[in-house]
């Protein structure tokens, strides 16, 4: 039985598979290519290039040089420290609010479109189970209908429905376990946002004083 074969006898429900799982991967494909492109550099180097340059230059200048390598290195957490720098001398309650907004708007950048993988994973085998309940009524109202059957009717019928589980899973599998890596490579980023915060605020604690 060929692909086109098999997609003509799940119905529609393996349309609506189709478009799941292609929606699925390209979410994929982007977050993928998204979250390379934001970890490309390391939390513990960034925060020593930072510490260094506040230590030996002056504060005013050191947060221009800075500020210049956060736009540089581009990462969610280059950008919680930019949003430190920029409250610099206003207060360490401002400070600290502003890195927070901040992380607020990093993760919700980070898990945009993971919950619809998470969505597809979850309802994809259900989906596939109800093209095949309709593929199985389907079998038997034809055998009803024509009057004429037998075991290798049934059996023909319900393997022809089967195919709608057996898509489902397809779609399913890979999605959860792409949501699964999703969540963790968020929780990773959070940590690590978490962790230039308190730094940068004892920084620049000990230089306000």
């Amino acid at each position: 039985m060929g692909m086109l074969q098999l997609i003509s006898n799940g119905g529609i429900t393996m349309y609506v598979l189709i478009l799941c799982s292609i929606l699925s991967i390209a979410i994929i494909i982007e977050r993928i290519i998204y979250y390379h492109r934001r970890s490309r550099v390391k939390r513990e180097d960034f925060m020593i290039d930072i510490k260094n340059q506040l230590e030996r230059d002056n504060p005013r200048h050191a947060i221009t040089m800075c500020l210049g390598m956060c736009k540089q290195a581009d990462t969610p957490f280059a950008n919680i420290v930019a949003a430190g720098l920029d409250a610099y001398g206003r207060g360490e309650k401002e400070i600290s609010s502003n890195m927070e907004r901040s992380i607020a708007i990093e993760t919700n950048m980070l898990n945009r479109f993971t919950t619809i993988v998470g969505t597809i994973g979850s309802t994809a085998v259900y989906i596939g189970l109800f093209g095949t309940v309709l593929g199985i009524i389907r079998a038997f109202h034809d055998i009803s209908a024509t009057g004429t059957g037998g075991i290798s009717v049934v059996i023909n019928g319900i393997s022809e429905a089967l195919v709608c589980t057996a898509a489902g899973l397809c779609v399913a599998v890979p999605a959860v376990i792409a949501y699964n890596y999703f969540i963790k490579r968020v929780d990773n980023f959070i940590t690590d946002m978490d962790l230039c915060a308190s730094e940068l605020l004892d920084l620049l604690s000990g230089k306000q004083k």
